[in-house]
């Protein structure tokens, strides 16, 4: 029953998040329901002292990166730095190679900081342009987006400031570049697969005639006569092949190329400014307690380097900027508020599931099926990432509920923190992308399509990643990279 209790809650709170449902009010009240059933009497000081505690300490300590993520992301819009990287994208790889060159303004983007879900904004409009110029059905858009924006960048590249390669540093005590050559690998694994497939799927297309209105190529032209194509497609689209002076074009890379200098120049030099960590009591505010720099070292790094950026992407085009500067930012703000409190209450609905009986017999159950702390790490938090429908949900849910234990256990088998540290990040980017995935459904939207449409390539994807996952971690096992 216990175990019945805990399913039903996280059952409850995947189905309201598919029907589109804020987590935000959702989370707190599946997981008081959850408490309710298991004991009325606990409900309000669960509400207090756990699920109010968790959210808190998630906000404290990772709100200033989703903030300043929000903020870079919206400089490169509005400078016009993502277009001016796109003219250059296309210049070098090609308009016909339009699937491989949004993947790399995908993941251009995403690396440098860019959060998932404005990128999406950004490159829409190229990624119409270029599939329109080489006939290349639209209902493939969304896969290619997801392939350069929410795969490798987001959680298996060593040096990435998403969230879900940050939060995992204070809990295994790393940084944001562990596991270095297993990320490569992985990150390798999930762009050749992932590219291979996206292609077959065009030459499958391109044999059936199919093109971007999704019109077989005898039917185009009486399409086009009779005026029946989609408006939205119609629209004024960006200009990838104006010129635009060299310099210009190398310059638009510099506040990106920064942020991952800067990041990692701050990940070095953080622990030598603080070599004995800081203890407010030795300037009279002892009440404040100590720092521990190992556990914040590597958000701090972001958040400096994420500064960076923004300065310096300002700069690129300040004359641009300052027209809806304003606006632009109070948007970015907004978007960072609502992306902190829906992870953090994700992150509250863990700290009381795992507070709850029935939990520990869940968490057994899984350890003695998977002994291997590295596959049990992995299945709990892309099985928990694909019920919320959130990377950073699922993996707060895993690690408020199980980081002792999965320490622990690398302790025990003598693997290195910064393995977990890969694998938990990448895993939580599994099976984060089901249908009710808020990413997705954004996506969806933004590219005008439906789940019937899209989707298909999007799962596929999404199983490619998590293939990448047990791929590193059968790799670790029988090589010991790191």
């Amino acid at each position: 029953m216990e175990i019945i209790i805990i399913l039903l809650a996280l059952g409850l709170l995947m189905f309201v998040a598919y029907r589109g449902f804020s987590v935000i009010l959702f989370a707190p009240i599946c997981a008081l329901f959850a408490v309710l059933l298991t004991d009325p009497s606990h409900v309000l000081p669960f509400f207090s002292n756990v699920f109010m505690e968790k959210m808190v300490g998630f906000i404290k300590n990772y709100f200033p990166v989703f903030l300043l993520g929000a903020i870079f992301g919206k400089v490169v819009e509005m400078s016009g730095l993502a277009e001016s990287i796109a003219k250059t994208i296309v210049k070098i790889v090609g308009a016909k190679r339009a699937i491989f060159a949004i993947v790399l303004l995908g993941a251009i983007l995403t690396f440098s900081g860019v959060s998932l879900f404005v990128a999406v904004f950004a490159i829409y409009p190229f990624a119409a342009h270029l599939f329109r110029e080489a006939n290349i059905p639209k209902r493939l858009i969304p896969g290619t987006i997801a392939l350069g924006s929410f795969a490798f960048t987001m959680d298996a590249l060593p040096g990435t400031p998403q969230i879900q390669n940050v939060i995992p540093t204070s809990f295994f005590k790393t940084d944001i570049y562990a596991a270095p050559t297993l990320g490569i690998i992985g990150s390798i694994f999930v762009i050749v697969l992932g590219l291979f497939y996206l292609e077959s799927r065009r030459k499958k297309a391109e044999k059936a005639g199919e093109g971007y209105f999704g019109f077989k190529n005898e039917e185009l032209s009486a399409a086009n006569d009779s005026g029946s194509l989609l408006k939205t497609d119609t629209s004024t689209l960006p200009d990838l092949h104006s010129s635009t002076s060299v310099a210009r074009q190398i310059l638009a890379f510099v506040p990106l190329v920064l942020v991952g200098v800067m990041n990692k120049v701050f990940t070095i030099f953080i622990p030598k400014w603080y070599p004995n960590g800081f203890d407010f009591s030795t300037i009279g505010l002892k009440a404040f307690g100590t720092v521990d720099i190992s556990s914040v070292a590597a958000i701090w790094a972001v958040e400096m380097a994420l500064i960076v950026g923004i300065i310096t992407t300002i700069l690129y085009d300040w004359n641009r900027v300052k027209t809806n500067f304003k606006e632009g930012l109070n948007t970015s703000i907004g978007g960072a508020l609502l992306a902190t409190m829906n992870t953090g209450a994700e992150y509250g609905f863990g700290g009381i599931i795992a507070a709850l009986p029935g939990f520990t017999l869940i968490s057994n159950g899984i350890s003695h099926t998977f002994t291997n702390p590295l596959v049990n790490g992995a299945v709990t938090t892309t099985t928990l990432a694909g019920i919320t429908g959130s990377a950073s949900g699922g993996m707060g849910i895993a690690l408020s509920a199980m980081a002792d234990k999965y320490n622990a256990a690398i302790a025990q088998f003598h693997i290195p923190p910064e393995v977990m540290h890969r694998v938990i990040a990448m895993a939580s980017g599994g099976m984060d992308t089901l249908p009710h995935n808020g990413a997705v459904i954004t996506l969806l939207a933004v590219t005008g399509l439906t789940h019937k449409q899209s989707y298909r390539d999007i799962f596929a994807i999404t199983i490619i990643k998590t293939l990448a996952v047990f791929f590193i971690i059968a790799l670790y096992s029988i090589t010991g990279l790191v």
